[in-house]
């Protein structure tokens, strides 16, 4: 009986284990610890922080937001970038934006860049996005941060083309759906598995304005 019970058990978990899944934010603001406590009391359990800014420095609210996030009880607090492309230099962009954080002894995972905004933020000319985009990854490599890319293919092609230079990185997409699931995904630029899906934009949470995420965990 207690054979037939433990094996009961174990194929439960196996079976839930496949559809677990954690719900997250994104925020590009100040924060506080508050804000956060209350994000984990309501099911969310990771933050990904806006480092660096599209005019090309780091972004002051980071490294308090990262303290904030991980008292708060978030469990994974990952940093992300918006490249400055006109500002040249896509290493030391990087570089300046991770040196920043270890500046502060703040605690990361890894590094999104975020392409994005076509015709605004890049270049018209692909193959010099795609440098960039490379010259983006060596800094990152130099100062030894892990690089996931946030992007969807309304963006990422008109950018990047179909190049397929990012997809050995994770992937963040977004769809606003209001779906956390990957159900709507559509491989593109080589990737076939997304990692995360930012499902909502632009809604106030715990009295944090946030994108909502999610991600399958196995």
């Amino acid at each position: 009986m207690y054979r037939q019970i433990a094996l009961f058990v174990v194929v439960l978990c196996a079976i839930f284990g496949l559809s677990a899944a954690t719900l997250g934010v994104d925020i590009s603001s100040g924060s506080d610890i508050s804000s956060f406590s209350c994000l984990k009391s309501n099911g969310y359990s990771f933050a990904i922080i806006r480092c660096w800014e599209s005019v090309g420095q780091p972004d002051s609210n980071c490294p308090h937001s990262m303290y904030n996030a991980w008292d708060g009880g978030m469990a994974d607090v990952d940093a992300y970038m918006f490249p400055c492309f006109s500002c040249g230099n896509g290493a030391g962009q990087v570089e300046s934006m991770v040196n920043y954080i270890k500046s502060y002894n703040a605690k990361y995972g890894m590094v999104w860049f975020d392409i994005e905004g076509p015709g605004v933020y890049w270049s018209d000319n692909q193959a010099d996005n795609q440098a960039f985009f490379n010259s983006m990854v060596a800094g990152a490599h130099a100062v030894g941060a892990k690089v996931g890319i946030y992007t969807s293919a309304s963006q990422w092609i008109p950018i990047m083309g179909n190049w397929a230079g990012g997809a050995s990185f994770p992937l963040w997409y977004a769809h606003y759906d209001d779906n956390p699931s990957f159900s709507d995904f559509q491989p593109f630029g080589g990737w076939n598995t997304p990692a995360i899906k930012q499902y909502n934009g632009d809604v106030t949470v715990c009295g944090l304005g946030v994108d909502q995420n999610w991600n399958k965990t196995n």
